[in-house]
């Protein structure tokens, strides 16, 4: 019994000493650590500046008044333009912080914190960054300006989106769909992913788990907009998801150097959504469904498997009814989302100063998956962080993130596609 009492904590000891010779796992604690000092430096010492608080306050207190009429909850800013997850997030934040804004910027600096925490996991799961580069994630003026000096809801959307991508990598897939509705539920930026997510659920997936997990979904969206759908169905649709929405060509980062009347016609509209879809099957073609065929062979493939699944005499021979299916990489599928997402931001119209929240943290390990040399991965990232914090934004600056976006992008296409599956694992 001593013996194994002994043999037990050399074990202990040899493990906490490799745990703190590792940079690889003692480093994320040390940035965590010194971002957290960070954020409570910038709360107590940067001012606040007041945009979007008021508004959603405003708004929020329309809802817990009783209010269900979407067209009739506003704020200083306009009308209500998100789904109904956000008044439920906002109402809970309301309720603890009394509506003040400094304990909301406790609460946001926690916030952020814990998204980093998510993000650090990612990173580590999928083991493309050196440990040093990790660092990168804690070097944006702009992002801890977003979190706690704004206190905007893309906050809370992206921390649930990087749940929800957690979840997904340790093949919690339902669960992550669950997570990944209700960052909808808060602003549906986050459907940019949504066309990515879904060719990897096919991957993972029979047809059955994939009918289920959107099921369970939009029980989520049903649940969280039901007070809204019983009394004001129209008004809470047209309202919460409006996809026409023209944005104010003064607060655009992006294509600031479009002429006004052509930035908000729809004709640049139409223009920027077909080079979407193009860049989106072109890399679904080539790049994510490369080891399966191509993206038509794996479609033709899952209506095949749908056919034999269906028929009589494949119920008889498999198991149970049930086919195996491979495991995904955690870095194929963090590479497939944050792409799809990038090929988003790209196209996107319009993106204001809160917009770099959805796809900041996927940068540098995007800047990872080219084949570019180090010094240049690390000035694309550098002159992103600049041209996000012009302001206001110009010609120049617009104009130079549109590059630096196309050399990441041309880079990613150009970089080898991973094999996909976890050799030798299967899951039913």
């Amino acid at each position: 019994m001593a013996d194994k009492s002994a043999t037990q904590r050399h074990t202990s000891e040899r493990m906490a000493a490799n745990f703190f010779r590792n940079p690889n796992l003692i480093f994320p604690f040390a940035l965590i650590s010194a971002d957290a000092l960070l954020i409570s430096l910038i709360i107590a010492y940067v001012p606040y500046t007041k945009i979007d608080w008021d508004a959603y306050m405003s708004q929020v207190i329309g809802f817990l008044g009783g209010e269900r009429d979407y067209k009739n909850l506003k704020g200083d800013t306009g009308p209500l333009v998100y789904p109904a997850g956000f008044l439920y997030v906002y109402a809970a934040i309301r309720y603890v912080t009394g509506g003040e804004v400094y304990p909301a910027q406790i609460l946001f600096g926690i916030l952020y914190i814990i998204n980093l925490g998510i993000i650090l996991a990612i990173y580590l799961k999928t083991d493309v960054l050196p440990w040093w580069a990790l660092s990168l994630l804690l070097l944006s003026k702009r992002v801890h300006s977003i979190f706690v000096l704004r206190l905007f809801n893309d906050c809370f959307t992206m921390l649930l989106l990087h749940a929800s991508l957690a979840s997904i990598i340790y093949q919690r897939w339902h669960l992550g769909l669950i997570i990944f509705s209700g960052a909808v539920s808060i602003k549906m930026n986050v459907l940019l992913y949504a066309p990515p997510l879904l060719i990897l659920m096919l991957k993972a997936m029979d047809i059955t788990g994939v009918i289920s997990a959107l099921a369970g979904a939009a029980l989520v969206q049903i649940l969280l907009a039901l007070p809204f759908i019983i009394s004001y169905p129209f008004s809470y649709i047209s309202r919460a998801f409006n996809l026409g929405r023209v944005f104010i060509h003064f607060w655009s980062v992006n294509f600031k150097f479009v002429p006004e009347q052509i930035f908000v016609s729809k004709s640049f509209a139409v223009s920027l959504l077909i080079a979407h879809l193009g860049l989106l099957i072109a890399f679904a073609h080539y790049r994510w469904c490369k080891h399966e065929g191509g993206l038509l062979n794996f479609l033709h493939s899952i209506l095949v498997s749908i056919k034999l699944r269906l028929s009589r005499s494949t119920l008889k021979n498999s198991n149970n009814g049930h086919r195996s299916l491979k495991v995904l990489k955690a870095e194929h599928i963090v590479t497939t989302m944050f792409v799809g997402n990038f090929i988003g931001i790209i196209c996107a119209r319009s993106l204001h100063y809160q917009f770099y929240s959805w796809y900041f943290y996927s940068i540098p390990y995007l800047l990872w998956k080219t084949r570019y040399p180090t010094l240049l991965r690390v000035l694309l990232f550098v002159g992103t962080e600049f041209c996000w914090n012009v302001y206001p934004s110009n010609a120049y600056s617009s104009a130079l993130l549109l590059c630096l976006h196309l050399v990441i992008l041309f880079g990613l296409w150009s970089a080898p596609s991973e094999f996909p599956y976890v050799s030798n694992k299967k899951t039913e």
